[in-house]
Parts: structure tokens; C-alpha cells; sequence
């Protein structure tokens, strides 16, 4: 591991607005099964009123509008995505540039709130503070993490770049709730959220050898190096990708989703 083991939340905040079209095109989204479970357990539907905490490019902005959400109010702190959140869903969304510890939002006024992949960039107490005090009584807070990658399965392609990456400095998404259901559970309850329920979702994804590396290339820990280095890097994981994958790589991914209701 290098001499900085882990990227500082306030960076991380504003890093992937280098270049939001390609972070947009680079990342392979969430599974189906996600959805299903905002619609089954928290009722997402077109009457919802929704809030979401980083959304970043919009990949699941666009969704919920798509699925004819009521409202959707969105906290982006990097101008850069907010300026291309509203260029890439138009004008369906408020967009309220801050983040979620200073952003001052209505009481009791939300359905359903929403992070994906995200809420890692929030101070964890303060920013499950704050969804609380903005949902309505029976409102539901879900907040999901999409990694690369899964512990229970083979990888072959992560087995083969550790040597290439394995000693960049890790997202706090590489660990965190998204990681750790127990602290989640806890932080959850001490928030004052009830009805706690934790889904794994399991899926695939395929890459070709030019898009796994701009997937690379989307990592925050990859984003941060200097322009030969990181150079390096890339050209390394396509070498890999095209010589030793036949220009296909195949990923296991593993989507884990953490919800909870406002009772009172």
C-alpha cells in the first residue's frame, strides 16, 4: 500500500467530475434487482417523492424519472456533475448543489430516499441524521453499494491486475457499510430507522478490452494519479484484457442493498 492508504472523503467528493461523460459511459450501473425491491418493500411508484444523495451522472436519476416518480430532488456537491446531471436528465429534477451535512431540506417531505454507491462520501451520523429528519413517517431510506467484484466467486481478471493496482489507495467504498452489514445495522438503529432488511444481489458483468479500461480509469484511486502514472496503469489493464482475456473479461459483481423505514 502506498504512503496514503485511503482517498479523503472531501477529495473523493469532488474527483469523478474530471470527466463525468466518461465515468457515465465506463460504469456498468445496478442489477434489476434493486429496483424490484424499491418498488416491492418501499413502495417507489409514480406517486413517490423522492430524494437522492449523490447522484453523480445520473445512471439512477434517469431511472426513477423513467419509472414516473412524483419528484425527485437530487444532492450532488461537484458543480461539475450537477452541471452534467442536469444536462444528461433535463430539467425533471431539483438539483441542489451541497452536500448532504449542509444542505437544508424540507421536514417530513420525502417518501423514499436513495445513494447508490455513494453514501461513502457522507459522514455517516450526520448524513443519516439528516435523511431521517427529511422523510416522512413511513418513509423509506435505501442506500446500496455495486462493487467490482465478489468474494464469493472467482475472479480471474482481478487476480490477474493485483499486481498492477493492488497498491493504490482504496476508495472508502472498498470498505465501509457496504462491506460490514453489522455497522450498517447499527448505524442504522442508532439513527432511529427500524425495519432494517439487507439484500445481496449477485450478478455478472462483460467488458471488452477498451471498456474495462475506462472502467479502470473511472476508480477514484486510478483518477488521482498523475498523468504518466496513471497512463501506465491503464495501457497495463488493457495489455492484460486483449493478451491473457481475448479482448473479453467477464467480472462477478455484487450489489448489496440496505434498507429502512421512518416509523414515527
Amino acid at each position: 500500500m502506498t504512503a496514503r492508504e485511503r482517498i479523503d472523503r472531501r477529495e473523493g467528493r469532488s474527483v469523478f467530475g474530471r470527466d463525468p461523460a466518461s465515468y457515465d459511459r465506463a460504469r456498468a450501473g445496478h442489477p434489476e434487482g434493486v429496483y424490484e425491491v424499491l418498488r416491492d418493500r418501499c413502495g417507489l411508484g409514480r406517486d413517490t417523492r423522492v430524494l437522492e444523495i449523490g447522484p453523480g451522472p445520473g445512471t439512477v436519476t434517469r431511472r426513477l424519472l423513467a419509472l414516473g416518480v412524483r419528484s425527485l430532488v437530487a444532492v450532488e456537491p461537484d458543480p461539475a456533475l450537477a452541471a452534467y446531471l442536469r444536462s444528461s436528465v433535463g430539467d425533471g429534477p431539483e438539483i441542489l448543489v451541497t452536500t448532504l451535512e449542509e444542505a437544508v431540506l424540507p421536514a417530513d417531505a420525502f417518501d423514499l430516499a436513495v445513494a447508490a454507491s455513494s453514501f461513502h462520501w457522507v459522514e455517516p451520523e450526520a448524513g443519516l441524521a439528516a435523511i431521517f429528519d427529511a422523510l416522512r413517517p413511513g418513509g423509506w431510506w435505501a442506500m446500496w453499494w455495486t462493487h467490482h467484484g465478489d468474494r464469493t466467486r472467482p475472479d480471474p481478471f482481478q487476480d490477474a491486475t493485483n499486481a498492477i493496482v493492488g497498491g493504490l489507495p482504496s476508495s472508502p467504498g472498498a470498505t465501509g457499510f457496504g462491506r460490514d452489514p453489522d455497522a450498517a445495522r447499527a448505524a442504522l438503529a442508532a439513527a432511529g430507522f427500524d425495519d432494517t432488511g439487507v439484500d445481496v444481489v449477485r450478478w455478472t458483468h462483460e467488458w471488452d478490452a477498451v471498456s474495462i479500461r475506462a472502467l479502470f480509469a473511472s476508480f477514484s484511486p486510478i483518477i488521482l494519479l498523475d498523468e504518466e502514472e496513471r497512463t501506465r496503469v491503464l495501457d497495463a489493464i488493457e495489455r492484460v484484457a486483449t493478451d491473457d482475456f481475448g479482448g473479453r473479461v467477464e467480472k462477478p459483481m455484487r450489489t448489496t442493498l440496505y434498507t429502512a423505514r421512518k416509523l414515527t
